[in-house]
């Protein structure tokens, strides 16, 4: 079998061991920045994703994220933050990872090779149509994360694939393809560097467009975040004074008005009669804010509109 990148030497490598501390940091480092680069070249494929999700996701459907190893942590990470950042409800995420719960104490090596548990995991999680499944591996072979993609578009899935080395079988298998042509490590096939490094960028990338694409995201607020703790409770009350230009103490009685709702408190600063108008109005625009805003802005303009002409004209008496 011909060697992939994510298995070669990388070109600095030679000597490595008996380098001084300081340089081999800044090998390493400097192999991190490259990794990073490649994405930008993956953007085109990234947007192609996040728009298919998006209109998944908002179509009542299931995201669900199928991986193994540090692939799967990476897709961990970014699963398990979709519900505090952008308020999406976890029951609409899936995460599939080799091994099962048992992989986040011990990440073994074999659970990777089992495609049974694979199809299995999608089947149970209930993966099919109307749903999407993104499938990440660095080399793109490994078989838990290519029949996990195979059995999701089995299902009628839409299907996503992340991975490191061209032509892959992921990849190929994969109706959206996301490319991230990292350099071979330093350490070669530690993919948990920089082939790992890129998958989180990428992964990071994807899932903010996303929830863009959703509406949960206005001048770079995370206006659909889930405030249950106290720092989060302070950010929404400090992104309701900053979007509405109310004052802090009066965001967070909005706040308090809309059940913790960001954009229904926005909308009440912003002259909405009530939360259930708020969130009437929400579903009006797809959950999109500004153009929430704007309705009630148009709102009141035809209503000044109105008082105006209704208004006796000067030296004419009124009844």
């Amino acid at each position: 079998m011909a060697e992939t990148r994510t298995e070669a030497l990388h070109q600095n490598a030679e000597g490595l061991d008996i380098q001084a501390p300081d340089a081999i940091l800044s090998s390493l480092a400097d192999a991190q920045i490259e990794a990073a680069k490649v994405v930008r070249h993956a953007i085109p494929s990234i947007a192609r994703a996040a728009e298919i999700i998006a209109g998944r996701l908002s179509s009542g459907g299931k995201l669900a994220y199928a991986a193994a190893g540090s692939s799967g942590l990476m897709a961990l990470a970014d699963a398990l933050e979709l519900p505090g950042t952008f308020g999406i409800h976890r029951d609409r995420i899936a995460i599939l990872i080799a091994g099962g719960d048992e992989a986040f104490r011990t990440l073994a090596g074999g659970p990777e090779d089992d495609t049974e548990e694979a199809a299995a995991a999608v089947i149970n999680a209930g993966i099919g149509k109307g749903d999407c499944l993104i499938a990440i591996s660095a080399s793109g072979t490994t078989p838990y994360a290519v029949r996990a993609i195979e059995e999701a578009a089995r299902r009628g899935a839409a299907t996503i694939g992340i991975a490191n080395n061209r032509d892959s079988a992921l990849l190929r298998q994969a109706e959206t393809a996301i490319l991230l042509e990292t350099p071979p490590e330093l350490i070669a096939g530690s993919t948990r560097m920089g082939a790992g490094t890129a998958q989180k960028i990428a992964l990071n990338m994807l899932s903010t467009l996303t929830a863009v694409h959703l509406g949960h995201v206005h001048d770079g607020y995370m206006v659909n975040l889930m405030a249950d703790n106290i720092k989060l409770r302070d950010r929404a009350a400090r992104i309701v004074a900053a979007v509405s230009g109310r004052g802090r103490d009066e965001a967070a009685r909005l706040l308090e008005k809309s059940g913790g709702a960001v954009k229904t408190a926005i909308l009440l600063a912003a002259g909405a009669d009530s939360a259930d108008a708020a969130e009437k109005l929400l579903e009006g625009t797809g959950q999109k804010l500004r153009p929430a805003l704007s309705a009630i802005e148009g709102s009141k303009g035809r209503a000044a509109s109105v008082l105006i002409k209704t208004e006796p004209e000067k030296g004419q008496q009124g009844d």
